[in-house]
């Protein structure tokens, strides 16, 4: 029998596994915690990482909510939620490995600017596509453009 509950409570003590096909357009991230740092349930190594370690990364914000746990949330260019990863159970050097392996850009110092190449991180590129600098915007046609309703022309006045 210990050996079947055992068994059921094996999956909790595993680091958190990502579904890297549920994370397609992932671009920036929110860690949402309530901030108590006298919270005594939580591991120092989680405060030090939302404290020390948040401000270093691109495109990560701390969001505080009140009794919330810490909570790792990904989002897409639209701010769709894409997951959400409790942080309680991880430890400061888990915190950083996941989002490396995610893509985000981490500084040397918050001060540090994000090299052009990772302007985007974690995500490939950017959703709003620029026209190419290379070739002018395009203009319209004469062809393409609509003439006037008549509505929109301007009628002589006749009550004068």
């Amino acid at each position: 029998m210990w050996l079947f509950v055992f068994a059921s409570l094996l999956p909790c003590l595993l680091a958190y596994e990502v579904d890297f096909k549920k994370l397609d357009g992932l671009a920036k991230a929110k860690v949402e915690w309530s901030g108590a740092s006298a919270d005594p349930l939580l591991p120092p190594q989680v405060k030090a990482f939302v404290t020390q370690d948040i401000p270093l990364y691109h495109n990560l914000v701390m969001k505080h909510i009140p009794g919330a746990d810490p909570e790792l949330v990904l989002l897409s260019h639209y701010y769709e939620e894409l997951d959400r990863i409790p942080l309680s159970d991880m430890t400061r050097s888990e915190i950083n490995e996941l989002l490396g392996s995610l893509g985000f850009y981490k500084k040397a110092t918050p001060e540090e600017e994000v090299p052009e190449e990772f302007r985007f991180s974690p995500a490939k590129d950017s959703p709003f596509k620029e026209p190419p600098e290379s070739q002018p915007p395009p203009t319209p046609s004469a062809e393409t453009e609509t003439p006037p309703k008549e509505a929109d022309q301007e009628k002589p006045h006749s009550d004068l």
